[in-house]
């Protein structure tokens, strides 16, 4: 058969296999990439995702490189001095946690950050504590731009040569070689996206995670590891600090706090009202007697805050939709329009005179009529970024229109007046802080049929008007959502907290995860049947199902 490649993780006398064996073709490097402790803790994590070893050493160890092997590199630097706690004075126990990780300790806790760019620098100070204790710190953040942030951070208290830099994007031999530098003990200190959580650091003591509702912690490689329950692993493993960090608090955080294995590290409500702008909300029965809401998308109230907000410094304006129209119906009997020939969404094009193109299969529509009704008007169920910049654009004609979603992600935008449309996870930093924010068609959001959908439309709200200036300095956000709704309340007394550890009750009711753990199986009836006569559940085991998978039909995406 073909060669494979494969790790050498020891030499025995004699083998436990009983079948025949081959000799080593290659050694293709001498770098020894897979030590005791990697090796371990990827078995505990194939054991918990009921994965295969392989699976997680694939990523695990990135891929090698020869030019970056043969580089020599040095001692690491002398562990630095004890930083002052800075702003996270600001937090009911901050300096108590700093002091820990100086002191060599390994305190857990479950960190909600005030609104603003601090969290950053107070990440920098937690690792700059376990540096001057004589051990190292690991940092996860989900995507490139928190990573950069924090880079700067690092490299602003501590100077350069102190830490490395683990993402997707530096390229193949960078990547490699900063992960060999980490495994060499050649630096003790970690910053990196989703594949970081594996870094071989020596003598752990710190792991943080930064935001963990973000999709982008879910590795979508089998067996598919969450960073934060992997973090927490090694946390468990090397008996080291664990930080737990975001602007929001999710389910399963609040869980943490909950069952006594982290501590909360949150500031008081006089702090929160302080660094939090003021949040208003525009419901239903607002927008019923608004007559600009009833002839445009806007209520009155958010042109007069965007209006105000321009004279001081830019606007946010947070979409859940990219595109232009991604979603149309007929206009007199709400049925939404689909595409003759594969039934997928009818779409507007951005400067196409009328013409539809179909979200799925490409193919344009030049006589759409309703196969209901007979009608052959129009209607948008849904507003994309791109049409949304247009209509603002043309209603503050003197102000610049910013854009930033899948196609161009903006990282910064200065601080003169601007209007920045995004969508949900692409806002960009802008110079001082927003002026205000926009939050529209919260509807879209809170309606998903998702478990999470509350629970992840909060951490996208409150992720946007962190970006805003607080409320003594004029930042205003509002939200175009029901004002009962509990996630909105949540947003306008800024208490996500509250939210996680009611939902979180409510889910202990009904048996949902976190506090159940659920497993789905997929497959035809004869090997969903023999697969449940084999498996040796847990005696309090429930099985639900099986029900048949609905069968996707040609054209359609699955």
């Amino acid at each position: 058969g073909s060669l494979i490649d494969g790790f050498l993780v020891e030499r025995v006398a004699e083998s436990d296999y009983s079948g025949p064996l081959a000799a080593l073709a290659q050694v293709v490097s001498p770098e020894p990439v897979l030590g005791p402790e990697l090796l371990g803790l990827a078995r505990a994590v194939a054991d918990r995702y009921a994965g295969s070893l392989a699976d997680v050493l694939q990523l695990a160890v990135p891929p090698r490189h020869g030019r970056a092997e043969a580089r020599v590199m040095g001692d690491p630097p002398p562990p630095p001095a004890a930083p002052d706690p800075g702003t996270w004075r600001r937090y009911g126990r901050g300096a108590e946690f700093l002091g820990a990780l100086a002191a060599g300790g390994a305190p857990r806790a479950v960190w909600t950050a005030l609104p603003g760019p601090q969290w950053a620098e107070e990440i920098a100070r937690a690792v700059q504590a376990t540096l001057a204790s004589g051990r190292g710190a690991l940092v996860v953040v989900p995507a490139g731009r928190p990573a950069a942030r924090v880079d700067t951070a690092l490299r602003e208290l501590l100077g350069e040569g102190q830490h490395a830099l683990l993402t997707a994007d530096a390229g193949q031999e960078r990547r490699y070689r900063e992960w060999l530098a980490v495994r060499r003990g050649a630096v003790r200190a970690v910053v990196g996206t989703r594949a970081a959580m594996f870094a071989p650091v020596r003598n752990l003591g710190l792991v943080v995670v930064w935001d963990d509702g973000d999709a982008s912690h879910s590795d979508d490689r089998a067996p598919f590891p969450q960073v934060r329950e992997v973090l927490e692993l090694r946390a468990s493993r090397d008996k080291c600090a664990f930080l737990l960090g975001s602007w929001s608090c999710t389910v399963e955080a609040a869980q943490l706090v909950e069952s006594g294995w982290a501590a909360p590290l949150v500031a008081d409500r006089e702090q929160v009202r302080a660094a939090a702008p003021l949040v208003r909300t525009v419901g239903d029965g607002d927008l019923a007697r608004d007559e600009a809401a009833r002839a445009a998308r806007l209520p009155s109230l958010a042109w007069q805050v965007v209006r105000d907000g321009l004279r001081h410094g830019p606007v946010l304006v947070q979409v859940p939709r990219r595109g232009y129209v991604p979603r149309l119906a007929c206009e007199r009997c709400r049925e939404p329009a689909r595409c003759r020939a594969c039934a997928g969404p009818l779409e507007a094009q951005e400067g196409g005179g009328g013409a539809l193109r179909c979200g799925w299969c490409g193919r344009e529509e030049g006589a759409w009529h309703c196969p209901e009704c007979g009608g052959f008007r129009l209607r948008a169920q849904i507003v994309g970024a791109r049409r949304t910049a247009e209509e603002l654009g043309r209603a503050f004609p003197t102000v610049p229109v910013r854009t930033s979603g899948r196609e161009q992600v903006l990282d910064t935008v200065s601080g003169s007046p601007a209007l920045v449309v995004s969508t949900p996870g692409a806002e960009p930093v802008a110079e001082g802080g927003y002026a205000a924010a926009l939050l529209l068609d919260g509807w879209a959001m809170l309606g998903r049929p998702d478990l999470r959908a509350g629970e992840e439309a909060l951490r996208r709200w409150i992720g946007a008007a962190s970006l805003v200036r607080d409320q003594g300095a004029g930042g205003t956000v509002v939200v175009v959502a029901e004002p009962t709704l509990r996630p909105v309340q949540a947003l306008v007394r800024w208490d996500p907290v509250g939210h996680a550890v009611r939902e979180l009750a409510e889910r202990a009711e009904l048996g949902f995860p976190p506090v159940s753990r659920m497993a789905a199986v997929s497959g035809t009836a004869e090997a969903v049947t023999g697969f449940l006569g084999d498996a040796e559940l847990p005696h309090d085991a429930q099985v639900l199902g099986p029900v048949p998978l609905p069968v996707t039909e040609a054209g359609r995406p699955r």
